[in-house]
């Protein structure tokens, strides 16, 4: 029998942006309203992560429109080289209105942080989240956001609440506090410093948050070791997974 040919994979940019968006279902335990959408663009499907703005609760510390987060998360982490951040887009024409649109991790959902801890092969990747996380200010790093994909690869999500100007780093992850920033990592962290944030961040953020940023990284390019807990801060996310 011959083969059939089949047509190459789209990029999942194309089809998060140009991809006509069907909501399938709210996505369970999440603390603002969250889909599971379905993008078609010319033959190519896409499952996605919707996260209209008009679905955000209110929060005192971060102003309205935290999906915008999602997307500079994912920005940044490709202008490192990193790739831990599943591809993440804005849509303004989105069924719910404006809102992040993130390709759908195909993962085993069993798996989280504190499982793949066990694992000393895992132990890399999660301290390549470690020191995203610290670049990012992400103030909520529960275990639930570490993926484990079908790929085998570890991917990090939800960084709506990141960037902020003050310290409020609250993760899961401190298990590799005081350990050195692996060597791999430091080669992105100097062209950050170098070059500034990347067009997509700076875009999203007020120059405040771009200066917070850029200080984060020239001071963990300065130490160079992933930091530890401030006993005067809570540093843990609730709930924890």
């Amino acid at each position: 029998m011959p083969q059939v040919e089949r047509p190459p994979a789209a990029d999942p940019l194309t089809v998060l942006a140009l991809g006509e968006v069907e909501v399938e279902g709210r996505m369970p335990w999440s603390s603002n309203h969250t889909f599971l959408v379905r993008l078609c663009h010319a033959e190519a499907e896409m499952a996605a992560i919707y996260k209209p703005g008009r679905g955000e609760r209110p929060l005192w510390d971060f102003p309205d429109g935290v999906f915008v987060r999602e997307a500079a998360a994912w920005e940044l982490s490709r202008f490192l080289g990193w790739g831990l951040v599943p591809e993440t887009i804005v849509r303004h024409d989105a069924p719910l209105g404006p809102g992040s649109l993130q390709r759908f991790v195909a993962a085993d959902f069993s798996q989280h942080y504190f499982t793949l801890l066990e694992d000393p092969a895992h132990h890399d990747s999660l301290r390549a989240i470690a020191t995203l996380d610290v670049l990012l200010n992400n103030a909520d790093r529960k275990s639930g956001h570490c993926l484990l994909g079908e790929d085998g690869s570890i991917w990090a999500i939800d960084h709506g609440l990141s960037f902020h100007t003050e310290p409020k780093l609250r993760t899961v992850i401190w298990d590799f506090a005081g350990e050195p920033v692996p060597a791999r990592l430091i080669p992105g962290i100097e062209r950050l410093v170098d070059a500034g944030p990347p067009e997509g961040v700076a875009d999203v953020l007020d120059d405040d948050e771009c200066e917070a940023l850029l200080l984060r990284a020239e001071t963990l390019l300065d130490r160079r070791i992933l930091p530890a807990p401030h006993p005067d801060r809570r540093h843990y996310p609730w709930p924890l997974v």
